[in-house]
Order: C-alpha cells, then structure tokens, then sequence
C-alpha cells in the first residue's frame, strides 16, 4: 500500500528522501549542509525539505543502525514526530556520544523516516481505574 507523502525542496542542493530497497520501512534522510558533532554535543541538521502527509498519519524520524554502530550517532529525540499540520522544515537533531568528531557533508544520509498510521486517544476523567495484573508497579518493576 503507498500513501501519497508531498515534499517541498527548500533549497536546491536538497534531496528527496529514497527507500534504499523494495519493502524498507524507512527511506534515507540526507543532510543538506556541511557540519560537525562534537562528542558528547547534540545538532539539529538541516535536511532542506518540508514534507506534507495526510490527517490520520505522522512521519517518524529514527536512527540508522550503521551510523549508530559504527559512529556512535543516533537520533536524540527518537523517534522524532512530524505531524500532519506540520510544515516546516524536517530537521534532524543527531546526538554524537562517541569520542572523535562527527563530520556531516551534504548529502550524506543522516536518519530514516517512516511513515506511520495515528489513531487519536479519546481523554476520559474517571474516579477509579480499572485493576490489572500489574496494578501501580514503576518503570522498571517487573524485572531487570
């Protein structure tokens, strides 16, 4: 199934996003500039592209696994949400926890984006909740 995505290229250089094989969940995100992480320093990368999708539908930006094992690059906020209304600019913001410098040259891919169906929660005051087998147990309770 395909849904239609549209995407607006903000400068020339910018590059439309691209499923590296048939059936991929995430198509690649390029950079659109030159720039550079310090360790441990975080950056919102400029992809040069606004996208629009359809109500019911967010676009979700995550980590590639390459530049997670092999730089120690990730996705900060992951996954990022870019919602339906939104129309701005599709940034990136890549954390660098390794030790040397992240170097980014433009049009290197930088993260993926999926494409993800939204059901919206309807919000019900109650007095009481209903019980369940885990009940009040915290994060982390139920085991190491």
């Amino acid at each position: 199934m395909t849904v239609p995505i549209k995407i607006q290229c903000l400068v020339p250089h910018a590059r439309v996003p691209e499923y590296a094989h048939p059936g991929d969940a995430g198509a690649d995100l390029f950079a659109a500039e030159d720039c550079e992480i310090l360790p441990g320093k975080w950056l919102a990368v400029s992809t040069g592209i606004a996208a629009e999708v359809a109500i019911g539908y967010e676009l979700q930006v995550r980590p590639r696994s390459g530049l997670a094992i092999k730089k120690g690059v990730t996705v900060l906020n992951s996954p990022g949400t870019i919602d339906a209304g939104y129309r701005g600019e599709i940034k990136v913001i890549l954390i660098n926890h390794s030790d040397n410098t992240f170097v980014i040259k433009t049009g290197d891919k930088i993260a993926q984006m999926v494409l993800a169906a939204v059901s919206i929660g309807e919000f019900t005051v109650v007095k009481e909740l209903t019980d369940s087998a885990r009940g009040s147990g915290g994060f982390g309770s139920t085991g190491v």
